[in-house]
Order: C-alpha cells, then sequence, then structure tokens
C-alpha cells in the first residue's frame, strides 16, 4: 500500500461505501494524496486506451464558494467537503493517441509494429467518428473512471458523493473549458463523512438478470 491508502480490504472498500450528504470542514486532502487518487483511478478501462476523462480538482474554498452557486441543491456536500472534482470526458481525446501508444512503446509494454496497426486502424475510425457516438463512447468510458475514483477514495479512507444535481450548462465555461469539447460527466464530493451515509435497498439478482 501507498503511505496514503488506509486499507485494501476489499469487502470494507465496496461494502462500505455511502453517499455522504455533510462532511467535516475541517479536514484536508493534500494535493499530492489527490493527485495519488486520481492517479489510481486512472487504471480504470476506456475504449482503445484513450483515456478521455479529464479532471478538475475544486478545494479551495473560493473555489467551492464559486461551484456552490452551480450547484445550489448540493451546496452543503459541496461546502463541507475536502474537495469536490468535476469529471469532464474529452470529445477530441484521441489528439493524445500518438502519446498513448508512443509511450507504450518507449515503456516494453507494445512493439513498435503493434502501435503501427493499432493507429492505422483506428485513426481513420475516430476521425470519422459522429458526435454522437463520441459522446456515448467517452461518456461510458468517464463513468467507469468516477466509479473507480470514489472505490480509491474509500481505500484511503475517505466518503465521497457522485452529483449530477448542477449547472451543466455553465460549468466548463466557468473554469476556462471549451464546452463543446469537454463534456460534463458528473460532480464527486470527497472528505471524512461527519455522519455515516444510509444503508441503501438494491433489487435481488434474480430481478434484474437474465441467464441465457
Amino acid at each position: 500500500m501507498s503511505n496514503f491508502q488506509k486499507t485494501n480490504d476489499f469487502n470494507e472498500i465496496v461494502y462500505g461505501r455511502r453517499s455522504i450528504k455533510t462532511y467535516d470542514p475541517s479536514v484536508k486532502i493534500s494535493h499530492e494524496e489527490m493527485t495519488e487518487m486520481l492517479t489510481a483511478a486512472t487504471l480504470a478501462p476506456s475504449s482503445v486506451n484513450m483515456q478521455p476523462w479529464r479532471f478538475v480538482v475544486i478545494d479551495s474554498e473560493e473555489g467551492k464558494e464559486e461551484l456552490s452557486h452551480l450547484a445550489k441543491f448540493n451546496k452543503d456536500k459541496v461546502m463541507s467537503s475536502s474537495a469536490v472534482i468535476a469529471i469532464f470526458a474529452d470529445m477530441k481525446n484521441f489528439d493524445y493517441a500518438e502519446e498513448i501508444f508512443g509511450k507504450a512503446v518507449e515503456l516494453g509494454y507494445m512493439p513498435q509494429a503493434m502501435k503501427d496497426l493499432q493507429l492505422n486502424a483506428f485513426t481513420p475510425l475516430y476521425e470519422t467518428m459522429s458526435d454522437t457516438k463520441m459522446r456515448e463512447a467517452i461518456i461510458l468510458d468517464a463513468g467507469l473512471v468516477s466509479m473507480q475514483l470514489m472505490l480509491v477514495a474509500r481505500a484511503h479512507g475517505y466518503d465521497t458523493n457522485p452529483m449530477g444535481g448542477y449547472e451543466k450548462e455553465q460549468i466548463a465555461q466557468v473554469y476556462g473549458l471549451d464546452q463543446d469539447r469537454y463534456i460534463p460527466i458528473m460532480l464527486i464530493s470527497i472528505g471524512k463523512a461527519a455522519s455515516e451515509g444510509y444503508a441503501s435497498y438494491r433489487l435481488p439478482i434474480e430481478t434484474i438478470t437474465t441467464w441465457k
């Protein structure tokens, strides 16, 4: 485990996760630890390994105050949390293809021939992909990294809450991002719970699963 990680107990991480409403505002998370958590989260899978997720970490009081106006129904969670991570998905994620595949060759993860084969196959596909198809792909990938981030936070002893109630039409521009390129996915508040979250009922597997 890293110096920051508190547990690697899988059951504690998965079964102990709750969506937290209020946090201890005195708890701060260092940029070093936040960087470590985000790095671990980015080990999540993504289509063609394009890693289309982008993060904006809002952890200053000024930043959270600004965000609270965009997330009025979640203001208490925003203001009491240690930080809120705004998750975006990058419509132009394939711009990083050369760097991703080139570095994989440099590190010995794949041979040059495999890189050339994959880029030759995927470049025309991505160049002609419709905006609708691109959005579908990157929203799925950004959802995967978001869930992984919440589980990583649990391993570090923190609690989280995924939030969709905010002004999605405004948030990219507020944080200086191209709103046509960066698609807002969710906000994730993170910190130390001030009170225990509630357990919630889950539908039986028999209700939601079909065997063929």
